[in-house]
Formats: C-alpha cells, sequence, structure tokens
C-alpha cells in the first residue's frame, strides 16, 4: 500500500543501507505482479509496505481480471479476433482512448496471465459466462474475457498468513470470502436446495474449525486468494517483503530515480536500486484534500479502498517531475454503497454490486423517481445519480423493494433468508413501511412521488417490461437478472408489502486519476519525456481506460499488466513474445 506523504529528498541520513535491482512501493496486485515478474527473470527485487499487513485494497477486492484473449477462454474454445476488444474499448473510451496504452494492455494481457499460470502458484478460474458491461457495443465480449485467482489454502502461507490482511468484513459471513459464480449461487440458494445447503454447511463448518485453530479464515477467495498466492511466489523466488516500511522520498540523480528511503520501526533505511523504482501505492481514494478537488461530490463520498491509500505513491511521482492526469472521463472507479452502523459504533461501506439487476427492486432520488436502468454497471449507477442530483442536494438515492425480495435476494448488507433481517431494521439501516406511502416517510422522499412511480413501474413490470429505461434489453442486464424470472429477468413488480429500502450514496472502489505514464508503464513528466527508472503501475497510473468501466475486472487486469510490462522493462526485456528467464538468473518456483 502507499508510501509515505512526504516525498521530498531533505532529511535525516538513513540508518541504514540496501541495494537491490528493483524496488517497488506497495503490496496490491500491481506490486506484487511487478515484483514476482521481476524477481523470476532474475532481478534482485525489494518490496516495500506501509502496513504491517500485504495486500492493499486488493485483499478488499472481488479479485476479478480483465484479460481478453486470455489461455483459460481460449481452453475453453473462446476464440476472437485481436481487432474485437479493441474496437469495444475504441467504443467505450471515445476522445479518452489512448491507443498506444490500450494496444500495450491488449497484447500484454493474456502473455500475462499464461506467464503467471505457467510460472507462479498463480492458478485462475475464467469467467466463461460474463459479459462485458456495454454488450450491445460493437466488439464486446459476451464471455471469457475475465479470470480470479483460484480459491487457496492460506495454510501454504506458512508464517506469511499473519502478514496477510484480513478481508473487508461488510463483504464475508463470519469472515468467510464468498466468491461470485457457483460459490454465491450456493449461499443464496441455502434455503432452496439440498444440495446447496450441504455444500454451505461443508464451507462453514471448514471455516469455523479455521476461526478455532487459527483466528481467521484461511480458504482464500477473491482478491485475497489472488494475494495470497502472489505472496507465496514472491517469497519463493526471494523477494524480500518489507513490510511497516513506508516510502519517504525517491532517491534521484542526473540520471534518474536510483532508489528510495523506507522508514520502520528500527529508522530509516536507503534503498539504492539499479534498475529503478516501481509506484503501486494504491491511488489517493483516501486523500481527502484531492478528493474534494476532483470527485464530483466532493467529500460526499465513501471508499471502500483501505484507509492507507492516501495519494503517497502519486505524490512521490509527483516530486520526481511526474504529473496527474485528470483529464479523464471520471476520477474514480464508481460504486454504490450503503453505510452500515455496526454495534460497536464503528460504520462500514457495503458496495451494490448484485442485487441492483435482480427482478423487483428500483433506485430513485429523494422526488420518488428513478433516474437510471439500474441493471447497468456500478459505476454507471454512481455517475447517473451525480448528474440527477440537483446542484446543493445531496448526491443520495433509494433501492425500493417488497420484503421478498429482500428475503429471496438480500438488500445491501441486509442478507437473503435464512439470515434474519430485524437486526438491520433496529438499526435504521434498512427502512420500512407497510405501504409505499408509509415507507416513503421511513426515507424522507415525496410519499406521493414515490407512489406514482411504483405504479408505473408495476405497471409495465407486470408484462416483464421497462419502457422507461430498457431494464433487461442487454446481455449485461440479463446476466445480472434471475433466469427464474419470466419473461425478463430483470423486471417484476414491487409488491406485495410491506417495503423495504436502503439509502445508497456515491463509492467508489479506487481511483481512475493518476501519473501520466507511457506504453511500457514508465512516469512521464511535464514534457512527456519517460523519467528514467521511475515506474508506476496500479492506480498510482493514470487508468488505461481513461475514466470509463467497460467490465468487470478493469482495474486489477491493467494493475497486473503493467506490473509485468514494467518488471520486464525493468529487466531489459522488449515484447511480449518470450517468457524464458534472463540470462542472469529466474528460475520458475
Amino acid at each position: 500500500m502507499p508510501a509515505s506523504a512526504s516525498p521530498s529528498d531533505s532529511a535525516t541520513t538513513p540508518v541504514a543501507s540496501l541495494d537491490c535491482d528493483l524496488l517497488v512501493i506497495g503490496s496490491g496486485a500491481a506490486g506484487l505482479s511487478a515484483a514476482v515478474t521481476a524477481a523470476w527473470h532474475g532481478l534482485n527485487v525489494i518490496l516495500a509496505e506501509k502496513e504491517a499487513v500485504f495486500g492493499g485494497t486488493t485483499a478488499w477486492s472481488g479479485g476479478w481480471i480483465w484479460a481478453p484473449r486470455n489461455p483459460l477462454a481460449r481452453r475453453a474454445g473462446i476464440e476472437e479476433d485481436a481487432a474485437a476488444p479493441l474496437t469495444y474499448l475504441r467504443h467505450v473510451l471515445g476522445n479518452n482512448f489512448d491507443e498506444a496504452r490500450v494496444t500495450a494492455f491488449l497484447k500484454a494481457a493474456p502473455r500475462m496471465v499464461a506467464f503467471f499460470e505457467r510460472h507462479t502458484a498463480l492458478r485462475f478460474e475464467g469467467g466463461t459466462t460474463i459479459p462485458d458491461t456495454y454488450s450491445d457495443l460493437p466488439g464486446a465480449g459476451s464471455g471469457g474475457r475475465s479470470v480470479i485467482a483460484a480459491p487457496y489454502d492460506a495454510r501454504g502461507l506458512g508464517d506469511l498468513v499473519r502478514r496477510l490482511r484480513r478481508p473487508l468484513r461488510e463483504t464475508t459471513f463470519l469472515g468467510m470470502t464468498i466468491q461470485a459464480g457457483p460459490d454465491l449461487r450456493a449461499f443464496m440458494s441455502v434455503t432452496r436446495s439440498p444440495a446447496a445447503a450441504l455444500y454451505v454447511a461443508g464451507r462453514l463448518g471448514r471455516h469455523l474449525l479455521d476461526l478455532a485453530a487459527y483466528r481467521r479464515g484461511m480458504q482464500l477467495r477473491n482478491g485475497l486468494a489472488l494475494v495470497g498466492r502472489l505472496l507465496r511466489t514472491a517469497a519463493d523466488l526471494g523477494v524480500e517483503l518489507r513490510a511497516a516500511s513506508p516510502a519517504l522520498r525517491l532517491l534521484r540523480d542526473a540520471g534518474g530515480v536510483r532508489g528510495a528511503v523506507l522508514g520502520g520501526p528500527a529508522g530509516e533505511v536507503a534503498v539504492r536500486a539499479g534498475r529503478g523504482v516501481v509506484l503501486a501505492a494504491g491511488g489517493f481514494p483516501q486523500d481527502a484534500a484531492r478528493r474534494q478537488a476532483l470527485f464530483p461530490a466532493g467529500e460526499q463520498h465513501w471508499t471502500l479502498a483501505v484507509p492507507a491509500a492516501s495519494g503517497d505513491g502519486v505524490r512521490l511521482g509527483e516530486a520526481a517531475g511526474g504529473s496527474l492526469d485528470t483529464s479523464l472521463a471520471a476520477p474514480g472507479a464508481w460504486c454504490p454503497v450503503s453505510l452500515v452502523p455496526f454495534p460497536d459504533g464503528s460504520t462500514g461501506r457495503f458496495p451494490h454490486i448484485i442485487e441492483r439487476g435482480k427482478p423487483g427492486i428500483i433506485g430513485v432520488l429523494a422526488d420518488g423517481r428513478r433516474f437510471c436502468n439500474e441493471g447497468n454497471g456500478y459505476h454507471d449507477y454512481v455517475a447517473a445519480l451525480l448528474r440527477a442530483t440537483p446542484k446543493g442536494q445531496e448526491a443520495a438515492s433509494w433501492l425500493i423493494c417488497s420484503r421478498a425480495f429482500q428475503r429471496r435476494y438480500g438488500l445491501g448488507y441486509a442478507r437473503p433468508a435464512p439470515l434474519p433481517v430485524a437486526p438491520h431494521i433496529r438499526s435504521g439501516y434498512l427502512k420500512v413501511g407497510r405501504t409505499i406511502g408509509e415507507l416513503a416517510r421511513a426515507c424522507g422522499i415525496d410519499p406521493d412521488g414515490l407512489a406514482r412511480t411504483v405504479a408505473e413501474y408495476n405497471r409495465h413490470a407486470a408484462r416483464g417490461e421497462d419502457p422507461e429505461f430498457g431494464r433487461g434489453s442487454t446481455l449485461y442486464n440479463r446476466y445480472q437478472g434471475d433466469p427464474a424470472q419470466h419473461p425478463n429477468p430483470c423486471v417484476a413488480p414491487i409488491a406485495p408489502g410491506p417495503f423495504y429500502a436502503v439509502k445508497v450514496v456515491p463509492g467508489s472502489f479506487a481511483t481512475f486519476a493518476g501519473l501520466r505514464t507511457d506504453a511500457e508503464a514508465r512516469v512521464l513528466d511535464a514534457a512527456g519525456v519517460p523519467i528514467p527508472g521511475l515506474y508506476a503501475a496500479g492506480t498510482d497510473m493514470a487508468s488505461v481506460m481513461g475514466g470509463h468501466y467497460p467490465a468487470g475486472g478493469i482495474n486489477l487486469g491493467p494493475a497486473m499488466t503493467f506490473g509485468y510490462i514494467a518488471a520486464r522493462h525493468a529487466a531489459g526485456i522488449a515484447g511480449y513474445q518470450s517468457e524464458e528467464p534472463a540470462a542472469h538468473g529466474g528460475q520458475p518456483p
């Protein structure tokens, strides 16, 4: 995760010094990708992590990696021409399309997957049925462009498990991570399928045993599985993993960046890195001042990033002459979140990913009107909310459904049956009403406006239609719906009562704005010239997606890919054809 907030060159003399080939700052997907790739190709690598645990925001993520034309898709029989994803991104990104970087990403991404699959402890599962977000655009994929790390038994980490970040409380069940796909479907069907109930009982039983033995879940899934497998490989390859070691400032000379000074409990350490430094510190979602200046909602924003993602890597890059690219379509990767009041007085942040596309729910503003197709992407939901909110008003919406919907699909942090809903009503997280008018008054929504909206929606929903926003009209919409609902898997009436609602506000997974880089992940100065010895990957670099969200996994896909590109460039390897180790060493674990 991030380096420190003090990137200046002036400071006290470090008490110790170290030498390496490549210094990587940050231990999320981008940093670990760069460290593992460089070490496998024979470089001596030090990875510095600001916090006491490794994994960054990646460890809290869903873990999906968008990598079109990857080997898993091909093995599943999904073949597509290289022009298809390029065409798709050209249509989605529009004026934010950077041909050199997009082309580099699309060429390297499948080779990145092949490299990690062939030479590391990383194993993947394919998302063969997951369509791209804008599935009606030219070049869009109907499945196969995403992969996810296969589940991993954390006992394989040995003592390293003590330094692995724990999962996000809000997105686990008793601390147990649940993966989208068959795993999640089993949990959602536990009351209706004996097979699902048996599967869930096995998962839960194993988890309880792990809690008793290790005081944490050991069945790693999602982003935690990705981090765990990469950490295992990094240790096997001899990467020096330094936790609680914030990067205080970069070391520079006339030739460029030559390392960094790290902090730590024992004092400052000067790390001289002959091949350069990779900034992969997690972007700036927790930098309140920069967020206030760049985000549409300013301080009306709740991020799902770890608290230490405060923009230190970006500031280090700027101090070395790099510049922040704020020309993107959006400065952040938006996600709608609800605020969860926990009994200990803390406030959680729940990402609304799953239920918005299910049949029988709508999102409304304070005047009771709908403002978007709720089944579209999470980034689009927030973007539409920001556009629709009158100036000077709070950017907020309410997801409205019946009790039957909540019991079937859940509503935010209020999980579906058989888990109880009463605690969430008592805490005020869920609002409830016997009638739509009563629900509106409980939420502070205009009662007449909400009654008109629900009546109009229900009139068309009875026939499986949504003429106002066309929910269910795209492959992506239908994938998010319920195939058991006919004729439209995304549309059903909101009835009968009682009715539930949860307040949803703008949030983000990460930042899109970041340091300007070239196709080799080198940080560029104000004149567009690469700064020797300085690379950026992950959310420290400006997103190759130009501030758009064309598919799930477009944060981790580029993070893994440009970490891989940066490391190969630092190792002196041109192109992406050969995966053989450099002559001076580097063997598969």
